[in-house]
């Protein structure tokens, strides 16, 4: 292996070798890639000894800090009796105890394990739409998601993924599917508050799913929080009355949990905090604290029960390579140990409040609008936003030693659980340095 000897040198290399996810390849003939040689706690290193808080979690799946000794410690532990076995046809202790613990967590059972946020979104789909055909309707097999939703990038998480830019390139292999209106608050009209435009939103999902709901199988949402359209941030109420009317009208209820799960909205799972279950549950990034690729979608035991019979075309005939990998259920249960240990939902409750009030002076600033918070993620809008500005911010904020990345004119944080006051006060002042310097750029 060629040893790293300077920022500049694995910069050239990166860029001579590898094709970099979301991202434009030219943009980087100006605005260089960050080179990362360490990281620990809430800190990522480049090779020159620079420091950078990632008050992005790595993309919203670090939830303890990098370098967590009990989580490495646990894979470590793991490698030494097996590290990889295929699910099928076998299985081994991690896998069992891991889907055990999820079904405890969220009242859901039979485990499906992939290996990342856009595979547990295809499980859940091909599973709603093969249970409605083994109930002999299978006709049901559209879905309905919400206008601005993010699902993930493969085909069929495309098919209920509602952001241009992600799908537009790849509409003609996108089968179409049913968008209703988001429940995003910011959407409201101005003599509308955010109960009125909640019940206008439930009511175009209901004249959809009266209209259609012979041939749609599932409903998917992401529970309270939309994130790669800006954080949106919508109330509970409305998870309480789509569970309401899937079961009026026949179908079921996907709750992306990908981004928002473990603890991320002040909950453990956020349909928690409308306090109802859904028919399936997709599972992800903070499933490991950022350490292993691992993804799980549990279900409703007659859903299960759909698929067990004589047939092997009833099955479920889905597979991965890497389905249900030890080393990351070993992690994932060193994961699920920390919550037990560190009582961290109390804990996270409690730092919220104090972050609040550190980062409340952003919120008093004239260019800002649309302030929120929900658990451990904040976000605001900026009024006016320059075309460059989500670049010219992230750089900006890099300058201040912190790694941010708007969404169009959103900025947002999302920090691993473990920072501190004091790490925070360092995001609030590249926040406001960002802010002023991106203006300046305009």
């Amino acid at each position: 292996m060629k040893k790293i000897q300077s920022n500049q040198d694995l910069l050239e290399r990166s860029l001579a070798a590898v094709w970099h996810p979301c991202t434009q390849m030219k943009r980087h003939e100006t605005l260089p890639l960050v080179p990362i040689a360490s990281a620990n706690g809430v800190w990522l290193t480049d090779c020159e000894g620079h420091r950078f808080i990632d008050g992005v979690s790595s993309w919203w799946v670090n939830l303890f800090g990098h370098n967590e000794p009990r989580i490495k410690a646990a894979i470590s532990k793991q490698m030494d009796s097996v590290e990889h076995v295929m699910l099928a046809g076998f299985t081994h202790e991690p896998v069992v105890q891991l889907s055990e613990q999820l079904g405890e967590l969220t009242g859901l059972g039979h485990a499906f394990y992939g290996s990342d946020g856009a595979s547990a979104t295809e499980i859940a789909l091909k599973m709603s739409a093969h249970y409605w055909r083994n109930l002999g309707q299978p006709k049901k097999n559209r879905f309905v998601y919400l206008a601005d939703s993010y699902h993930g990038e493969t085909m069929g998480a495309l098919s209920v993924t509602d952001v241009p830019i992600f799908r537009t390139a790849y509409a003609p292999l996108v089968r179409e599917n049913f968008s209703v209106l988001s429940p995003d608050p910011r959407l409201s009209r101005k003599d509308e508050t955010p109960e009125q435009y909640t019940a206008r939103a439930l009511a175009d999902l209901e004249r959809v799913l009266a209209e259609h709901h012979a041939e749609i199988a599932a409903l998917i949402v992401e529970p309270l929080v939309q994130g790669a359209v800006g954080m949106a941030m919508y109330l509970p109420e409305y998870l309480a009355q789509a569970r309401i009317l899937c079961d009026q009208y026949g179908v079921l209820l996907i709750a992306d949990e990908i981004a928002v799960g473990f603890g991320r909205t002040g909950t453990m799972f956020a349909c928690e905090q409308a306090a109802i279950k859904p028919d399936l549950i997709c599972l992800s990034k903070g499933i490991t604290a950022g350490y292993l690729p691992l993804a799980v979608v549990l279900c409703r035991d007659e859903i299960y029960q759909a698929f067990y019979a004589d047939e092997s075309a009833k099955a479920f005939l889905h597979s991965h390579s890497y389905t249900g990998n030890a080393l990351a259920c070993a992690a994932a249960l060193a994961t699920l140990q920390i919550f037990r240990d560190d009582d961290v939902i109390v804990q996270n409750r409690a730092k919220a409040i104090a972050l609040n009030a550190v980062f409340s002076p952003i919120a008093a600033l004239p260019q800002v609008k649309n302030w929120r918070q929900r658990g451990m993620i904040w976000a605001f809008d900026v009024i006016d936003a320059p075309a460059t500005f989500a670049q010219h911010f992230f750089q900006n904020a890099l300058k201040a030693g912190v790694l941010l990345r708007p969404v169009g004119n959103t900025v947002y944080f999302m920090p691993p659980y473990n920072i501190t006051e004091q790490e925070a006060v360092q995001i609030r002042q590249a926040v406001l340095y960002s802010l002023e310097q991106a203006f300046k750029s305009a």
